[in-house]
């Protein structure tokens, strides 16, 4: 009987182990129904970072580090980041009262909006590493990152409108030569102004160090039409632009 017993407990101990390794989208092993389960799990995770929902996370959960990795290299990333680029164009095309004054502006972005910052990423765990600003600094130092297509068609509409363009970037000012060189060698040229973080922004959060950036803007007479961006923290706070249009990035969060 106890020796019944003891095949009992370690068969079901066995069982839990297996049903547990089921959990981990890592796992080659792993059943259809957890498979997908997780795959929900881990859809719902970058949804809500896309709403705002889940704010401040250091690290892309390890469990959807895979489902992280295939999304911002999909098809599926493309087209959600085109749409976000269709509603802007189409906001464009009918909301706007240009006063053709110089005064009409718009802001991007540049990390995953202009340029892209992917190819760092496949190296560094697509998120599921907390973020090395000194590597990620050397990275942008080669000036090697790519353009995002569909931002730089927009970038080129957007300009040939009349509209100043003024790229606000979480970049340290002492990036500003290779971030120039960057974003002019893949075809961006004719903003207005880049700026870019001083010293005396370091101990500011990302959001109102750009908030302050447009502020500045708005006293020198500037309407801001649009504002483009990855992170939330690049569209919220005030002064707030007409409409903001932010692109998907699940892989990192700046506040």
């Amino acid at each position: 009987m106890a020796r019944n017993l003891v095949f009992m407990l370690a068969l079901t101990s066995l069982y839990i182990g297996l049903a547990a390794a089921d959990w981990n989208i890592l796992n080659k092993k792993v059943t259809n129904g957890a498979a997908s389960f997780l795959k929900s799990y881990c859809e719902s995770w970058r949804i809500n970072v896309e709403l705002n929902n889940i704010k401040g996370f250091e690290v892309v959960p390890q469990e959807c580090v895979d489902f992280t990795k295939h999304y911002m290299k999909s098809s599926q990333y493309t087209a959600d980041s085109e749409r976000a680029i269709e509603e802007a164009r189409l906001y464009l095309s009918s909301c706007c009262s240009l006063e053709g004054d110089g005064k009409d502006a718009w802001i991007f972005d540049v990390d995953d909006t202009l340029l892209s910052t992917i190819p760092y990423f496949k190296k560094h765990g697509f998120g599921g590493e907390k973020l090395n600003a000194t590597l990620l600094e050397a990275w942008m130092k080669q000036g090697k990152a790519p353009a995002l297509d569909h931002t730089l068609k927009l970038f080129h509409e957007i300009k040939d409108k009349g509209v100043k363009i003024f790229l606000i970037s979480s970049r340290s000012e002492t990036l500003r030569s290779a971030t120039v060189d960057n974003l002019i060698n893949v075809g961006y040229h004719g903003w207005c102004s880049l700026i870019l973080r001083g010293l005396e922004d370091d101990l500011m959060k990302v959001q109102q160090y750009k908030s302050e950036a447009r502020q500045r803007l708005i006293k020198e007479g500037y309407r801001i039409w649009g504002i483009t961006g990855d992170q939330w923290s690049s569209v919220e706070g005030l002064p707030a632009a007409k409409r903001t249009f932010k692109l998907p990035n699940s892989m990192y969060y700046l506040s």
